[in-house]
């Protein structure tokens, strides 16, 4: 992650505008947006000298202080990208992975076992997601957050005369049933601490359908499903749920599943088919995300599907192609 801008000023060198900023919305909005911009511009906002009224008891570098959370498939990609990033905001983190070597190794890059732990978890054994959960309130005494990242894409299968059975059973134990026993065994510690927080690593696939694993997308389907339907139940315990669904990121994944190793060319093939251009998506950007979701920031915030993807979801560009090609066949160039 970028550190040219502190995470106290956000909005460093930003110039913004706010309507009916006077009161209400606007006006915490603008209290809000000068705690974190390097230039005040009081002509533009009359209520900066309020500013000074606002909490300031956990400064914006400790979004998550004395929060501790559980991320499975935390030792690669997304995983480990947002485990770093709780950490940096004060949280305590049990990385939860298969790949042991990888997960020690970026925990001790993080920090030492009083920040950050790694457990061995398998999140489609019932026995090992408990002990991972187990092992949070026993290292650190409680359970914030969890955060169901843990998920593969499988092989492709998009001709279901050609899927293959076993391919499609395992994508679906490990992205929706994987995520069915994270969120169990969250709830249950949460529901008699009446709070928590549960994410789940969804994808632009559960949105949006075509030339893509059916395996893929049906599990992707089944994990928005599944957290609308927590969101209903455990709502009245003060349990958030949420999901977090990125385009495509350049991840160890992603790589093997477009059978491109090479993180740049892969970078590359995800830029030509977005939406907005002059940005690329990476794992730190899903990561951010996830520490919205699991700070206080959206403390009022639970049964929504954040689609981080740069508007791709909302656009249709094999029906462009096709309006531009019958545009060009009825009204020929003059030249």
């Amino acid at each position: 992650m970028s550190a040219a801008i502190p995470l106290t000023q956000r909005l460093a060198g930003k110039v913004a505008l706010i309507t009916g900023g006077a009161s209400g919305i606007g006006a915490c909005t603008a209290k809000l947006f000068t705690e974190n911009i390097e230039k005040k511009l009081p002509q533009i906002f009359p209520l900066l000298h309020h500013t000074a009224e606002m909490n300031a008891a956990i400064p914006l570098t400790q979004r998550l202080s004395g929060k501790v959370a559980l991320i499975t498939g935390g030792a690669s990609g997304i995983g480990a990208s947002t485990a770093k990033l709780f950490v940096k905001h004060g949280a305590k983190v049990i990385v939860a992975d298969v790949q042991d070597q990888l997960g020690r190794s970026v925990c001790k890059e993080i920090g030492p076992e009083e920040t950050v732990f790694y457990d061995h978890c398998d999140v489609t054994c019932d026995s090992d997601v408990q002990n991972a959960v187990d092992t949070a309130i026993s290292k650190y005494g409680k359970l914030d957050i969890m955060f169901s990242n843990a998920g593969i894409s499988g092989e492709v299968d998009s001709e279901i005369l050609l899927s293959d059975n076993t391919n499609f059973k395992r994508v679906f134990d490990v992205n929706a049933y994987g995520a069915f026993l994270a969120a169990k065994h969250a709830a249950r510690v949460m529901i008699p601490a009446k709070t928590g927080c549960i994410i789940f690593t969804s994808s632009v696939a559960s949105v949006v359908s075509g030339e893509i694993s059916h395996a893929y997308v049906a599990s992707k389907h089944a994990v928005v499903g599944l957290a609308n339907n927590l969101c209903v139940e455990l709502g009245q315990y003060g349990i958030r749920v949420n999901c977090a669904s990125p385009f495509g990121v350049p991840t160890p994944m992603l790589q093997k599943g477009v059978g491109i190793m090479e993180k740049r060319k892969v970078e590359e093939l995800v830029s030509s088919a977005a939406n907005l251009k002059g940005a690329a998506l990476e794992a730190d950007d899903i990561a951010e995300a996830a520490l919205y979701l699991g700070s206080d920031d959206s403390k009022y915030v639970s049964g929504i599907n954040l689609v981080v993807d740069g508007g791709y979801s909302i656009t249709n560009p094999s029906l462009g192609m096709v309006l531009k090609s019958h545009s060009s066949s009825t009204h020929p160039s003059q030249n």
